[in-house]
């Protein structure tokens, strides 16, 4: 019989993993659930005899793709996928997917929500600002990057977007402005959404350079990965602008170092963007249906590698 595993160090909502098993067994295979785990090595010895695994933010790394000797395809339930193995699942035949678009508005409504928290100086009483008027940035107009821009219009803000491999004319029919380069975006945005990839392209790609650009008072919001943040420059102008504000679903790596800043940055216990029951069930059925897809029909749709 057809194995599902499906690791989840933090678990799917009930309700989500009961849909997911409900569509496994019906298709007539087995799900099996490995969850709140705590040692990596229960992830590679479950993935052993496993045909297909589904995973949320779990490491499926080269030790869990090795291991699993009738492995044929690996879903990560949610867009970003730098904690699969690509070389090894690649090398092994494994294809690997995502489910893009499934967590989208969870993580728009996380951007907007962070922005207001710290426009309003994080609800202590004092006098903060409006998002209305004022221009809004988009760095990467994916399906996230959509879903602000829907959202921050409702707020009255301008929405202008860079992203070089997403048409002009597409973006120009969502009503937002298109600039040219990176550098105009941060140059002329007020606040600037980031939901760029992490990759050798981009990590510590957003620096001192780039971040002094953006005018007074300006604002970044994070809700892609640390890693493309280059931690040791964010401190810096931190320290040299005291009007610039840095909030994100992840905590850098350098956390510790930013306590002096307090009133100018926000980070959420972990990350959060996905972390909404309707986006919990999306992306969970979205991934047991494109096993099924893939397994019964050879459907690569969402391959990533």
């Amino acid at each position: 019989m057809t194995k599902v595993l499906i690791a989840t160090d933090k678990p799917f909502a009930k309700v989500a993993a009961d849909k997911i098993k409900g569509i496994i067994e019906a298709a007539g295979y087995k799900a099996v659930f490995l969850e709140k785990y705590t040692d990596h090595q229960d992830f590679v010895d479950a993935a052993k005899d496993a045909d297909a695994i589904i995973i949320r933010s779990d490491k499926a790394n080269k030790a869990v793709i090795d291991s699993a000797e009738k492995l044929k395809i690996v879903v990560r339930a949610g867009a970003g996928y730098d904690n699969v193995d690509l070389e090894a699942a690649t090398a092994k035949g494994v294809v690997v997917m995502n489910t893009p678009g499934q967590n989208s508005n969870a993580v728009a409504e996380l951007a907007l929500g962070m922005m207001v928290y710290q426009a309003r100086n994080q609800f202590n009483g004092s006098s903060g600002t409006e998002l209305k008027d004022k221009t809004l940035g988009i760095h990467a107009y994916g399906n996230v990057g959509k879903n602000v821009a829907r959202i921050a219009k409702g707020f009255g803000m301008k929405v202008i977007a860079f992203d070089p491999f997403v048409s002009a004319d597409d973006i120009k029919k969502d009503g937002v402005e298109v600039v040219d380069s990176v550098e105009k975006l941060y140059s002329q945005s007020n606040y600037v959404s980031l939901h760029i990839p992490a990759n050798d392209k981009t990590k510590n790609s957003i620096n001192y350079a780039l971040l002094s650009k953006m005018p007074a008072n300006a604002m970044l919001v994070n809700t892609a990965r640390k890693e493309v943040i280059d931690e040791a420059d964010m401190k810096r102008l931190l320290a040299d602008r005291k009007d610039f504000r840095y909030v994100s679903d992840i905590a850098p790596s350098n956390a510790a170092d930013l306590a002096e800043f307090s009133a100018q940055v926000f980070f959420t216990p972990k990350k959060m963007g996905a972390q909404t029951s309707e986006a919990n069930i999306n992306a969970g059925i979205a991934a047991a249906n494109q096993i099924i897809a893939f397994i019964e029909k050879g459907d690569i749709g969402f391959k990533v590698n």
